[in-house]
């Protein structure tokens, strides 16, 4: 009988507050650019499609806010394995132990008990494939025999912003986990590197889906219960799966190394033989990119003068450094963030700032993506508000009103079909229509090819919250 299914499970979640602000909680850390133009989750998607069986599915954990987003990301990066993933849509902000666990009830309904769930967070950049293949089939054999498997990361510097593993017994590959270490202060990191008995925790787990239900049921009981109540309640719905709202919201929020792998007797560890960059922080993302002969490390339209160990990062317009040195410059179309490099941990710091304010930068980009497609704010003022949409093929927006505004709309490019009122008809490029207040309005892209144009609000409210949808193919009214 061939061996239960090795299924990859990606964590897709986290604000990424140090990396705003780039990382927001409208396009947060998996789904922004790297240097070299892919995404945390692309890479973590083809990592674990290049480890699977062809017919095994790819698990991804994430928010229902980022069903379309991730789609839409896959659809990209592995068109021909579209039918191979597996959507666990997360209705409210948890935390990894809900993941875990409703995953591992999943896998066990559809694949059996035995099989084997290997958890790759998205935020990890890992190049060497082949080595971390390796150490994921060592990972399967120890899983195999029930144990409850994380990886180590030899560690390369007294790193006080990682918690540590400290080795146990030796193991076929790896070794029993002695105990679990906090982030520990400067000198106790010194300790742990000089020992060579620690290894920083990646935070990637292998385990049997019935191993670690059964240690669930020891050491966290509350969050089993719940979690099972909560899988209970959901309805399968093929490959986009959305949990129960309200018993997803009485799981316990823990992570699952408090609650699950620092209690359980029986963790192994493997120590990583492959490359490793947990992207945090800026600094991590000014590492992967190759300095100049004055140690600084630019990418967009940037230009330094007589500058020395900066990070600067352009995205839509030209920044100049002149005479500054050890500086992170991170340039957005609505917001700019100078900080010092040794203080990258403290970027989260004006993030809950900017939260105090309720600041739009917190949440929101200049561009926004929808279902359907994205807009750009081009103007916001206080008596209108510009956008320019892009509709994708295909698709539609809902069938909506507002109360406190009126809108016009003109085709710059592409062909849209529009419903004012009762009335129906086509625009063309240069055409346009105007939709009064409180009166019914729908858009639809009917080509096969984009459609772009420009919106013009008028009135004394334009929040996202003024819509009044009657109909919306996406589930949002």
């Amino acid at each position: 009988m061939s061996p239960s299914p090795i299924i990859p499970v990606i964590l897709s979640g986290g604000a990424g507050t140090r990396l705003w602000p780039v990382s927001r909680k409208s396009l947060p850390k998996p789904f922004m650019a790297m240097p070299d133009g892919e995404t945390l989750l692309g890479k973590t998607l083809e990592r674990a499609l290049s480890g699977a069986n062809g017919a095994t599915p790819v698990v991804t954990v994430t928010s229902s806010a980022y069903r379309h987003l991730t789609e839409a990301l896959y659809a990209r990066v592995a068109p021909g394995d579209v039918a191979r993933q597996q959507l666990l849509l997360e209705p409210s902000a948890r935390n990894t132990a809900p993941a875990i666990v409703l995953a591992a009830l999943w896998a066990r309904a559809i694949h059996g008990e035995d099989a084997v769930l290997l958890v790759l967070p998205a935020d990890h950049l890992i190049r060497d494939i082949a080595g971390f293949a390796a150490c994921a089939a060592i990972a399967e054999s120890l899983a195999r025999e029930g144990r409850l498997v994380t990886f180590g990361i030899p560690p390369t510097r007294a790193e006080t912003g990682y918690g540590y593993i400290q080795r146990g017994d030796a193991l076929p590959g790896g070794f029993a986990v002695a105990r679990f270490v906090e982030k520990p202060d400067a000198a106790t990191a010194s300790g742990y590197l000089e020992s060579g008995d620690y290894l920083w925790n990646a935070g990637m787990f292998c385990f049997r889906a019935d191993a670690l239900l059964a240690a669930a049921a020891q050491t966290c009981p509350d969050v089993l219960e719940s979690a099972s109540a909560c899988f209970a309640a959901t309805p399968a719905a093929g490959a986009s799966l959305i949990w129960d709202a309200a018993t997803f919201s009485r799981i316990p929020d823990i992570s699952i190394d408090y609650a699950v792998m620092e209690r359980a007797d029986n963790v192994a560890v493997v120590p990583a033989t492959f490359d490793w960059n947990d992207i945090g922080s800026w600094s991590a993302i000014g590492d992967e990119l190759a300095p100049d002969a004055e140690g600084n490390r630019g990418s967009g339209e940037c230009i330094l003068v007589g500058a020395r160990n900066c990070h600067v990062q352009a995205g839509s317009r030209v920044v100049a450094a002149v005479g500054v040195s050890d500086l992170t410059i991170i340039e957005t179309a609505d917001a700019v963030l100078v900080a010092h490099r040794d203080r990258a941990q403290d970027v989260k710091r004006v993030v809950e700032a900017l939260r105090e304010r309720a600041h739009p930068t917190v949440d929101a980009h200049v561009t926004t993506y929808r279902p359907w497609g994205s807009y750009t704010i081009l103007e916001d003022a206080d008596d209108c508000k510009v956008k320019r949409l892009t509709v994708k093929p295909g698709q539609v927006l809902s069938l909506q009103l507002h109360h406190r505004r009126s809108e016009h709309w003109t085709v710059v490019s592409g062909t849209a079909k529009v419903r004012v009122g009762d009335d129906e008809f086509l625009l063309e490029r240069n055409q346009s229509t105007y939709i009064p207040v409180e009166t019914l309005h729908r858009l639809e892209n009917a080509t096969d090819s984009d459609l772009h144009l420009i919106e013009v609000q008028c009135g004394d409210y334009f929040g996202e919250d003024d819509i009044v949808r009657l109909e919306d193919r996406y589930g949002r009214v």
